[in-house]
């Protein structure tokens, strides 16, 4: 069974850092371009950030640039999120998912991607 399972959420306050991880287990991902999302209360998913199977390219929604790092550890098969300065607005369930696709073209559409975890919340407070 293939399975992405996030973990490291919590409640944190605003300007506080977490770091979240991602687990796969099942198949590898290291060929895989990795994303990280999240989903506010009532919202669409949102596209945070994701990066190439090398790692060698990252790219980022604009509202997380220069605050959030993701990173991963192929060997590992983790994928990790680094949040920074967080803010009130950065509450949010955050999912990690995979785009089996490609291994270097970071998309943001959600529907691009093909396996997903079920996500982990993160809450700041003000």
């Amino acid at each position: 069974q293939v399975q992405l399972v996030e973990s490291g959420g919590g409640l944190v306050q605003a300007g506080g850092s977490l770091r979240l991880s991602c687990v796969g287990s099942g198949r590898t991902f290291s060929n895989d371009v990795m994303g990280w999302f999240r989903q506010a209360s009532g919202k669409e998913r949102d596209f945070v950030g994701g990066i190439s199977s090398s790692s060698r390219i990252t790219y980022y929604a604009d509202s997380v640039k220069g605050r959030f790092t993701i990173s991963r550890d192929n060997a590992k098969n983790t994928l990790y999120l680094q949040m920074n300065s967080l803010k009130p607005e950065d509450t949010a369930v955050y999912y990690c998912a995979a785009d089996q696709s490609t291994n270097w073209a970071i998309v943001r559409a959600p529907h691009e991607y093909d396996y997903w975890g079920r996500g982990t919340q993160v809450t700041v407070s003000s």
